[in-house]
């Protein structure tokens, strides 16, 4: 590894052949060697990449011979070789994968919770066994075995997968459908954020055209895909940065459109304290409501003001106890583990804090580094070491959710996430996000509307799930109201062609 002058980051780069497998390899050296900055060269890159990485020294290449399943080279600068054989009798990704893990682990004396799993969706693997009748000691030697995961996530992807059948059981997942609205405004931008979000002071000329487009393409969903959907979630950005006349306008048309009263949940993420009011709340109320959430993501002031997120704790303070007056029983709390300057006694004061006023649910969220955010730049500048995150602060959160009798009902993984761990989701009975659970297992059409979303078509075939496709909306709010014609007619072909 390396470091370039006026960078604290190192830079390393991987040099590999093959294009097809380039990311996958990508993604275990980052989770190995998480303090550099990576960059993969392919044949073919752009001169100036190629001729500074070989002037530094390429960090370790890949040459993947030619055939389903043949040999592979690794060269790493120390000079040390190793050759993956090649026709040992499994899928190529799969049992290159676990060689290089298993290589990596020796080299670096890390062993990594999910093992190989460097998607989003591990339960996946636990809930497909189980609708294929598999005992609990099979799937668990997949997660060991097959992809190098501990005990431990392997435990925890099986409870998750159990619980999440019972409470999908009721829904029609073949030929159901669920529906995202979305709201890209907030009151500003957080540090670490990479969502589609724009600030509401600079957009607020357009927040009335924007509605128009969304109300169009949501009587094109209602017109075409019926008007009973199973779930409703408004997200964003954040939907209470509306004020409450359009607020109103929105639920309204809603209830216009669709039969509200026979979905099985509709979600308001309320996110932010200082978005949130009592007359707002009362709209979301009179509209009824049913789940909602208010994220601190933190309780420590000084970490709220360094990520620039201007709900403070004093906020929450205030509106929460607003929110249960006027009756809302299921709220949601979101804290983020890993944010800068964040240690075991930060995260335990959180906690301390979540328990005094009792979420119907908690998400527990590993800070993602992602390259869009600010965050990011700021680590290039400051170092990951920065950051810290681990399987004892996620243990934190997990005792102190499960001493308020929240259990874990879903999880999902993203790219860049600290300290290799998860996003978890503990829920009281009866209080799960219920769209949460479809978006990351990809059971059920997701129909969504507004800029930046992505819309999911799944396609089943004697009762399983054989191939997902997706179609996009423009993210940019004047090009979206200004093609929302196009928008549509990308559902209708994705659905009805």
């Amino acid at each position: 590894m390396t470091v370039f002058k006026g960078e604290l980051m190192a830079t390393s780069y991987l040099k590999i052949n093959h294009e097809k497998y380039g990311y996958d390899v990508l993604a275990l050296f980052q989770s190995f060697y998480p303090e550099d900055n990576w960059q993969l060269v392919f044949p073919g890159c752009r001169e100036q990449i190629t001729e500074k990485a070989e002037e530094i020294g390429f960090f370790a290449e890949l040459n993947f011979e030619e055939g389903d399943n043949a040999p592979v080279d690794i060269v790493f600068l120390d000079g040390n070789k190793y050759r993956y054989p090649g026709n040992i009798g499994s899928d190529r990704k799969e049992g290159f994968g676990n060689f290089l893990y298993d290589l990596l682990s020796e080299r670096t004396n890390v062993k990594l919770p999910w093992g190989t799993l460097n998607g989003v969706r591990p339960t996946k693997i636990a809930y497909k066994g189980l609708e294929e009748g598999k005992s609990h000691e099979e799937i668990m030697d997949i997660y060991l075995n097959d992809r190098r995961a501990s005990k431990e996530k392997a435990r925890l992807a099986i409870e998750i997968a159990e619980r999440e059948r019972r409470i999908l059981k009721p829904l029609n997942l073949t030929d159901g459908y669920s529906l995202y609205v979305g709201i890209p405004f907030c009151p500003t931008t957080c540090l670490y954020c990479s969502f589609t979000s724009y600030p509401y002071s600079v957009y607020k000329k357009e927040v009335d055209n924007y509605l128009d487009a969304m109300i169009k393409e949501l009587k094109f969903v209602a017109e075409t895909m019926g008007k009973n959907p199973d779930t409703v979630y408004i997200g964003g950005g954040t939907p209470t940065t509306l004020d409450e006349e359009r607020l109103e306008r929105l639920l309204s048309a809603l209830d216009d459109m669709f039969n509200m009263d026979r979905v099985f949940e509709f979600t308001v993420e309320a996110g932010r304290a200082d978005s949130i009011t009592e007359e707002k709340l009362a709209v979301l109320k009179k509209h009824k409501v049913s789940r909602i959430s208010i994220n601190p993501q933190t309780f420590n002031q000084e970490t709220l003001d360094f990520i620039g997120r201007r709900a403070s704790v004093e906020q929450f303070e205030h509106v929460w106890p607003i929110a249960r007056k006027l009756g809302f029983d299921n709220i949601n709390m979101d804290i983020i583990l890993g944010l800068p300057g964040e240690n075991e006694p930060e995260v335990r004061k959180t906690m301390e804090m979540v328990k005094l006023y009792r979420p119907d649910s908690l998400t527990v969220h590993s800070l993602a580094i992602k390259r869009a955010s600010k965050l990011s730049q700021w680590i290039v500048k400051n170092g990951k070491s920065t950051i810290n995150n681990s399987d004892d602060l996620m243990k934190i959160a997990s005792e102190g959710a499960r001493q308020l009798n929240l259990v874990p009902y879903y999880l999902y993984r993203q790219k860049n996430m600290s300290g290799n761990l998860e996003n978890v989701g503990f829920s009281s009975e009866g209080k799960e996000g219920i769209y949460n659970i479809l978006i990351m297992e990809e059971l059920q059409n997701i129909v969504a509307i507004g800029a930046g979303t992505v819309t999911k078509r799944v396609f089943y075939e004697n009762g399983e799930v054989r191939k997902l496709t997706r179609c996009e909306n423009v993210k940019e709010v004047p090009m979206y109201c200004e093609k929302i014609d196009e928008m549509i007619d990308r559902k209708r072909k994705l659905f009805f062609d």
